[in-house]
């Protein structure tokens, strides 16, 4: 084995060991479209699926069939019919959902059951548990058209579903249901992993997709390095939510973010929309800082934002006790509002907690990270983390290489997080000039 590949594989393997910590015995629900499935991706994905449950993840697989289902319509003869994005489920769409539905059971099961060695599978058993876990009701007649047999999902049964995953199994659902009577309904897979998640209070909701992700600014070009946001507060979704149009297609912006905005509502903290065309998109997104999809997450009643010129009283309120026992260098009132741009906040309802400011120092390909502050209220609770990830996705966004803070008293808390002590003469020229080698602060700097 080379010297390079060991330099490259332990550090990587070290940094990926505090998720694997983080999401053992937690229960995530994965929603793979039929397109990924026509398209080849299903070896791989049940591969990285058997990989994620090998290190103490509950998952819970939902697939679904459109493309196939079309494809089996095609074969007799009938085109598929749609009204507002929903399958209008005749009789022999009925016939056809349930024909693909058997065929892809059959071939995901059968991809779980790979053991051949010198492959991901080598070793590897995953128990594949179907069953009739969700109760549906009829769409109904909407705007005068009857959608005959699809349904909607009507309750989902959680003991069940728990009691399977109890026993190590993966539990794989069909987009169908089944009402007290036994008729049966046929159901979309994004609202089936929505609802499962819900009820299973699932820890995170993962749609594998056609498209890379959302974009907070659709209106701004993407650029090669961050092509979508890798992290959408929940507000944020609403309002993009809100400005795009109704999403029919799965590659329209608000069909599988409405979804998500949905499951985050809902109780699901984390929802993703992740590539299916990047192999091994769902090990990148779950196993790496950064992630490769957009995560949509519920901040709850806590805001991060960036601050505007309304917050410069709550700031100065917050730094001043930090100020005068010296942890922060002082600012007055004129440079926070002159600044008030580089700074991001925490807001607790319309209170502010904590806050951080950013100034790029470009020539150099660093910025760095000042008056980074959180209320003794508040510590310990996760809100300097979260300042950290949005100043850090902030430089990304400005092109910048690295981050660096020049700190007295809080070195270790920097330290923790893959922040690396240089010489004051590392700093860039700009910043050398103003720095203050009275005090000695320690330089800290955080390659991105």
């Amino acid at each position: 084995m080379s010297t390079v590949f060991n330099f490259t594989f332990v550090p990587w393997f070290r940094s990926v060991a505090p998720y694997i910590h983080k999401f053992r015995n937690q229960t995530f629900v994965v929603g793979i479209p039929g397109e990924a499935i026509a398209a080849g991706k299903l070896p791989n994905l049940a591969q990285d699926l058997a990989l994620i449950q090998s290190m103490g993840v509950r998952l819970v697989l939902v697939h679904g069939f459109r493309p196939q289902v079309n494809e089996q319509l095609a074969i007799k003869g009938q085109s598929p019919k749609y009204h507002n994005g929903i399958r209008i489920t005749d009789s022999v769409a009925l016939d056809c959902a349930q024909e693909a539905a058997g065929q892809l059971r059959y071939e995901i099961e059968a991809a779980f059951s790979q053991g051949l060695p010198n492959t991901p599978m080598a070793g590897a058993t995953v128990r594949v548990i179907s069953g009739n876990f969700i109760t549906a009701r009829p769409v109904g007649i909407i705007d005068g058209i009857d959608h005959q047999h699809s349904g909607l999902v009507r309750k989902v049964d959680v003991p069940g579903i728990m009691r399977t995953l109890d026993m190590g199994a993966l539990v794989l659902l069909s987009p169908f249901g089944f009402s007290p009577t036994g008729e049966a309904f046929n159901l979309t897979m994004e609202e089936v992993a929505t609802s499962v998640a819900i009820a299973l209070k699932a820890d995170k909701l993962l749609f594998m997709t056609e498209v890379p992700g959302i974009r907070m600014r659709p209106q701004e070009p993407a650029s090669e390095d961050n092509p979508v946001d890798t992290e959408l507060p929940l507000a944020q979704a609403v309002q993009i939510l809100a400005d795009a149009p109704p999403g029919l297609e799965p590659t329209d912006t608000a069909f599988y973010l409405q979804h998500c905005v949905k499951a985050c509502k809902g109780g699901v903290e984390r929802s993703h929309i992740i590539p299916f065309a990047v192999d091994g998109a769902l090990l990148l997104e779950v196993y790496v800082h950064d992630g490769i999809g957009t995560m949509v997450v519920d901040e709850k009643l806590e805001e991060l934002r960036e601050a505007t010129a309304d917050d410069v009283g709550g700031i100065l309120q917050l730094i001043e006790p930090f100020e005068k026992d010296g942890t922060l260098v002082k600012r007055n009132r004129t440079e926070i509002e002159r600044d008030i741009g580089h700074y991001t906040i925490v807001e607790h309802d319309g209170v502010i907690f904590a806050c951080a400011a950013l100034y790029p120092y470009p020539e150099a390909g660093t910025g760095e990270m000042a008056a980074v502050t959180v209320s003794p209220q508040v510590q310990g609770q996760g809100d300097g983390e979260k300042l950290l990830k949005r100043i850090e996705q902030r430089a990304r966004i400005m092109g910048l290489q690295s981050i660096f803070v020049l700190t007295t008293r809080t070195m270790h808390w920097f330290l923790k997080r893959g922040f690396v002590q240089v010489d004051p003469d590392w700093l860039p020229e700009a910043r050398k000039k103003k720095y203050n080698w009275d005090r000695k602060s320690m330089v800290l700097v955080k390659k991105l």
